[in-house]
């Protein structure tokens, strides 16, 4: 492979590379691709073809900490951002323990 000096190329010799570079990628790409099917095939690991599992991992269930007292069915467990409720309470000069649930 011979090196390229890109900065003193003009316009038109670069274009001339990427078409050369876009049209070589265009004919290797299939035949690696082919090739690396086939060793998934040998592998055994050919199932289900390219599919990477983007399951998240199972979170044990984690019971509230903090309860709003004007609506008692709004809690938070004390994960995450924090909800609406709780910030307005907070700004107004409350504390995050006022909220806690025994």
């Amino acid at each position: 492979m011979k090196p390229y000096d890109l900065k003193s190329m003009s316009v038109d010799e670069l274009l001339s590379l990427h078409e050369f570079v876009s049209s070589a990628l265009a004919h290797r790409i299939p035949t690696e691709k082919a090739r690396l099917d086939q060793r998934l095939r040998q592998l055994g690991l050919d199932d289900e073809p390219h599919k990477m599992s983007h399951a998240r991992r199972p979170y044990p269930q984690v019971s509230p900490k903090y309860r709003n007292p004007a609506k008692p069915s709004e809690t938070w467990a004390g994960r995450g951002k924090r909800p609406r409720w709780l910030t307005a309470e907070l700004k107004s000069g409350k504390r995050i323990d006022d909220f806690r649930i025994n």
